[in-house]
């Protein structure tokens, strides 16, 4: 059908165009989707055998929706989704507040230019990125802004007595006839403001001062919420939670693989700063591993939970940490070193609820531990434990223990141009062998041999000392014996 020719009610007869509900549009078009064996939530990475199937089976019942979960789980981007499965354009009475559907209006306006125009009734086509209708649910919202309310200013205009079903300025839910309506964080809305939302949901009656209108409206609705909200800031009352047909739970990434595609999707990198700066895979685990260490962390509250928005801003902070370093130094490209992980401390502080201990420690060196966790726990997967070698084999850091024994050291400093880091790195006598032996790509080695000294400074065979920029490895044991001296 090409809406464009389609100007009145009559064009639209002639064309044969069926009205269709709001769910019977996403249920036909979930079904193509389906047949066609295509994605209906392109972009969802890890709800594979979770969330989507649960969403698809609702969409097909033809429910309402409440998704249920921690913050930075994409609630609030499936929704958005869900508008791919509008059809692309429906039509409108042209003028209509609330989306009048020309061959079944619901409002006085509506039923009025029918009733007067007949056949010739002008129309506008509606696109379905228009379809979808966002609150943010806050203790101020009232019932005006969801519902509506009389508009004196109206009445006084046109002349109509307040009895007069023209002087009602609609709210949002009216407004959103035949759209997505989606109210995020619902606990917080109050209940006497959940409680009009009943009939709605059930009936589709519209109570606004005195009038008690009987409107059909048809509407797909989604809520969001928080587990952590039931307790912390309101609920759910019980009717409205009953009316809603289908409760979707939804989870963080269950690998570092999903949570890294989804960071790639979702991180703003410019293309300049991406095409410059060389990022080994292994970095690219690591700062997905500080969120799952947040999440295991006795320092973290785990009810709030970690936003996958954590690992996505860390990324940027990598990145940009790196590129300043680069542009700092005249560079034309560079590649992300472990120091950099120091310009990612305030992506991660923000993010992180603290339980009372971790108040104590204070939000930056929690982080740091997140950091030292997820470079022991990487160390690990190339090398062995130093206190774990089997009797008898050959000490894989034999040479590097004599060259720190010997009272050697090596100071990194973040800003650091790469032909300066990479000369240091290169001055510790085995350290270039040992990488080598673990076969990395030539991009990386000297990323290897970085994790190296890390590595083993949270094993405790180096002692690192980080003051102002600089990050220093040195022998513990010369040190301590530099402290007994002086």
């Amino acid at each position: 059908m090409d809406h464009k020719k389609i100007k009145n009610l009559g064009a639209l007869k002639k064309a044969g165009y069926t009205s269709k509900s709001i769910k019977e549009e996403l249920r036909a078009n979930l079904i193509l989707r389906l047949q066609n064996n295509e994605e209906s939530f392109p972009g969802i990475w890890g709800f594979e055998d979770t969330v989507i199937p649960d969403l698809e089976r609702a969409i097909l019942s033809q429910h309402n929706i409440l998704m249920l979960g921690l913050r930075g789980q994409a609630k609030t981007k499936i929704a958005r989704l869900m508008t791919t499965l509008l059809d692309e354009y429906i039509p409108i009475i042209k003028g209509s507040e609330i989306n009048d559907d020309p061959l079944a209006p619901i409002s006085f306006y509506g039923k009025e230019e029918i009733k007067e125009k007949g056949d010739e009734t002008e129309i506008d086509w509606l696109h379905r990125d228009q379809r979808y209708i966002e609150k943010l649910a806050t203790p101020d919202v009232s019932i005006a802004d969801l519902i509506g309310d009389v508009d004196p200013i109206k009445a006084a205009s046109l002349k109509l007595p307040f009895s007069d079903q023209r002087v009602i300025h609609f709210g949002l839910v009216p407004r959103a006839h035949r759209c997505i309506f989606v109210i995020n964080e619902l606990p917080d809305l109050q209940a006497r403001i959940q409680v009009s939302l009943f009939n709605i949901l059930q009936e589709g009656d519209l109570q606004i001062r005195g009038f008690a209108l009987r409107m059909p409206l048809d509407l797909q609705f989604v809520f969001t919420a928080n587990p952590e909200d039931y307790t912390n800031r309101g609920s759910i009352v019980t009717p409205l939670k009953d009316r809603i047909e289908s409760q979707i739970l939804t989870h963080y990434p269950r690998s570092i693989e999903i949570a890294r595609k989804i960071t790639a999707q979702e991180a703003a990198l410019t293309k300049a700063a991406v095409s410059k700066i060389h990022v080994p895979d292994a970095i690219k685990d690591m700062i997905e591993m500080l969120s799952f260490e947040a999440r295991e962390s006795a320092y973290v509250d785990e009810k709030s939970g970690v936003s996958a928005r954590m690992g996505i801003t860390a990324f940027e902070n990598l990145i940009s940490t790196a590129e300043r370093r680069m542009l700092r130094n005249g560079e034309k490209s560079s590649a992300s070193r472990i120091t950099d992980f120091w310009g990612v401390i305030p992506a991660i502080t923000g993010k992180l609820e603290l339980v009372y201990e971790g108040e104590q420690e204070g939000a930056y060196s929690v982080a740091l531990s997140l950091i030292n966790g997820a470079i022991e726990d990487k160390f690990l997967e190339f090398l062995p434990h130093p206190e774990k070698l089997k009797e008898g084999s050959p000490d894989p850091y034999g040479t590097l223990k004599q060259w720190f024994g010997a009272g050697n050291d090596i100071q990194l400093l973040n800003d650091e141009s790469d032909k300066a880091f990479r000369k240091k790195l290169n001055s510790v006598v085995g350290l270039k062998k040992l990488a080598s032996s673990l076969g990395p790509d030539k991009k990386d080695l000297y990323f290897t041999m970085e994790l190296i000294l890390h590595g083993l400074s949270e094993m405790n065979i180096l002692n690192k000392t980080i003051v102002d920029g600089e990050l220093s490895f040195s022998d513990p044991f010369g040190n301590l014996l530099d402290d007994l001296g002086s």
